[in-house]
Order: structure tokens, then C-alpha cells, then sequence
């Protein structure tokens, strides 16, 4: 999910007037795939890609509904909206027969509990939400804790990302819930929560959210890992930690819309995504893992073995992917998420 947010409408004219009849509509978050990838698959299939973006999760799913479900092919939605659309009817069922490279993803992440047996989605990238900071805040070797955001020392200099399950997901994880609890009562107290932190907050963005850190305008918040990847690879300084209570992580998954125009070529984009060479590329420019066994190794060292990116096992064992909600935890997550913006 999670990345530079800015509305964006980008039509790319690939194909020759002869390919005109043959289109696949993607719609996706920005700055989320190399369009060199984009001129690849026009220039081996002969299929013209009509690519726009989002910013939010919530953008794409309004403007979806709106559509009635017609005028995209591919969408690129996160764990918890793979799971609320899958539940109104809005995707289409998958082909595997059309999509052989299958065979190339990790299984661990398959078969997750927002859509089992994956008959609507294939996995894109994956990452999570961690801690960022400017350089040197922590000692090496010191634990860092969702907690230290609310340490008086950096009062008036923390950031927040503007997205409702991850900041009451801070909540309930220092409280000890799920990040994915639809409980009213542990709700209420992960709000209560966050309420307390809301005077020390600065900033809360989810546009550019690693600029604040790298213009120094905060000293600690809250960050996608691929955002802190994205930062380095521009020669910004940051430090980037896991907290030791885990990471708030999420999947973004590859769907058809059931009323989709193209579902033919949609199946040909999906696939070759997912081939090896193809996914190390996407990793390689967003900072976020392709969950492709054998796009990994061909990853340099530098890659691998970078923890923001590839978070260790003892982080990964305390953490939770996450998935949707029932319709009354929704609007709880909402209205919570409104009063905090209010108190800011």
C-alpha cells in the first residue's frame, strides 16, 4: 500500500495504430511499477496499457463503485480491500490456466485468510509499517517500541501516516490486540490511546510521508519501508527500525473487476508480472518484495540483506498482515480516525 501518494493520470501510447483494439486498463498506486515494465509488455505482446493511479486504497474503491465496476482491468488493492471486495462481488474469479508463472511465487504467502485459495488475487508486493527517524536518534543496539512515539523528548516532532488501520493499529499493538480486531470496547481503548499521542503529532501524511523526516520537519513517525528504500536510493538520510512489537504489514494483490472489458489480457499482464525478471525489477524500484521465490536471488547482496526490506524472522513472527474488518468495526475504525484528525 503504501508508497508516494499524488493523484496521477498517466496514458501510455506504447502500440502502433494496427494494436489499438488490443488494451489492458491498470489502474494502480503511484510511483508503484518502472514504466519501462509497462513498454516491455507492450513491446512482447503487442497490448497497449492505459495506466492511471491512485492515491489511496479508498480512491480506487470509491471510484470503482461509482464506475459500476467497468473501466479497469487490473486493480492493485490491499489485503483488507482484496477481502471487502471480494465479499460486495466485485472481482472476477481467476483463470490459473492463464497465468503458468504462478508456479513462481512463495507459498507462505498464499492462500492468506482474505481471499484462500487465492481464487481472486495474486500477490504484487508486500511490506509493512515500521518506525523511521533521523539518523542517530537511537543507539545501536537500543529496542525501539511503537512507544517511543509518545516519548515527551519528541513532543511536537511526530509523524503520522493518514491511513485509519495503521495509525489505531499502533493502538492496539501496544495494547496487545490484533491490528485487525473488530472488538468495540478494544477499539475505544486503542482510541483513547492514540487520543494521548495526538498533541505531540506534526505532520500526518501518507502523500510523501518520508519527506517530513528527510526535511527534518519531525524526528520519529511512522513509514512504509519502502518509502525509507525510496529515500536512500535518492542519497536521503533516515534510520528506519522495526519495532520490537512487530510491524503493522500488508499485501497488495493483483485483481480483475468482475465486469472488467479485457479479462483476456489482464490474465497476460498478470502473468507476465510475475515472471522472475520482471518482479526483481518492480522490487528494485518501489523497495518492496515481490513475493517471488526466484526473482530473489537475483536481487543484488546490498538488497537481501537489507532489513528494512526484508525484515528478520523475529520481526516477522510478531507480525500481522492485514485483512478487513465487519461492516460496524469499519465505521468504529472511521468515525475514531475523524475525532483524531479533529484533535490534531
Amino acid at each position: 500500500m503504501k508508497r508516494t501518494f499524488f493523484s496521477l493520470m498517466l496514458v501510455l501510447l506504447f502500440s502502433s495504430t494496427a494494436m489499438a483494439s488490443k488494451v489492458v486498463s491498470v489502474y494502480n498506486w503511484t510511483e508503484y511499477i518502472p514504466l519501462e515494465i509497462l513498454k516491455q509488455f507492450t513491446k512482447e505482446t503487442g497490448i497497449k496499457v492505459i495506466y492511471s493511479t491512485y492515491e489511496s486504497n479508498e480512491t480506487m474503491y470509491t471510484k470503482l463503485k461509482l464506475a459500476g465496476g467497468k473501466g479497469y482491468d487490473i486493480i492493485i488493492p490491499s489485503t483488507y480491500f482484496v477481502s471487502r471486495m471480494i465479499k460486495q462481488g466485485m472481482l472476477a474469479p481467476l483463470d490459473y490456466k492463464q497465468i503458468p508463472n504462478l508456479r513462481n511465487l512463495e507459498g507462505d504467502l498464499l492462500n492468506k485468510d482474505f481471499d484462500a485459495k487465492n481464487k481472486y488475487s495474486i500477490p504484487y508486493v508486500w511490506g509493512g509499517t515500521g518506525i523511521a527517524t533521523q539518523p542517530g536518534t537511537f543507539k545501536k543496539g537500543y529496542e525501539v517500541s511503537w512507544a517511543d512515539l509518545w516519548d515527551p523528548k519528541f513532543a511536537g516532532r511526530v509523524l503520522l501516516q493518514d491511513d485509519v488501520r495503521e495509525v489505531l493499529g499502533v493502538g492496539l499493538l501496544r495494547l496487545g490486540y490484533s491490528i485487525n480486531s473488530s472488538n468495540p470496547k478494544e477499539l475505544e481503548k486503542a482510541y483513547q490511546l492514540m487520543k494521548t499521542l495526538m498533541p505531540a503529532v506534526r505532520v500526518i501524511n501518507s502523500d510523501n510521508p518520508k519527506m517530513p523526516i528527510l526535511n527534518e520537519e519531525v524526528e520519529i513517525g511512522m513509514l512504509w519501508n519502502g518509502e525509507a528504500w525510496l529515500a536512500w536510493q535518492d542519497g536521503g538520510e533516515m534510520d528506519f527500525h522495526w519495532p520490537k512489537e512487530g510491524g503493522i504489514m500488508w499485501m497488495d494483490s493483483l485483481v480483475i473487476p468482475k465486469d472488467a472489458a479485457n479479462k483476456e489480457n489482464a490474465h497476460k499482464f498478470i502473468n507476465f508480472i510475475l515472471r522472475p525478471d520482471i518482479a526483481k525489477q518492480v522490487t528494485e524500484y518501489i523497495g518492496y518484495v515481490a513475493p517471488n521465490k526466484k526473482a530473489v536471488p537475483m536481487l543484488s547482496k546490498e538488497l537481501r540483506e537489507n532489513q528494512a526490506i526484508f525484515p528478520p524472522k523475529k520481526i516477522m513472527d510478531k507480525s500481522v498482515f492485514q485483512t478487513d474488518v465487519d461492516a460496524k468495526a469499519t465505521l468504529l475504525y472511521e468515525e475514531y480516525w475523524q475525532k483524531l484528525k479533529a484533535d490534531n
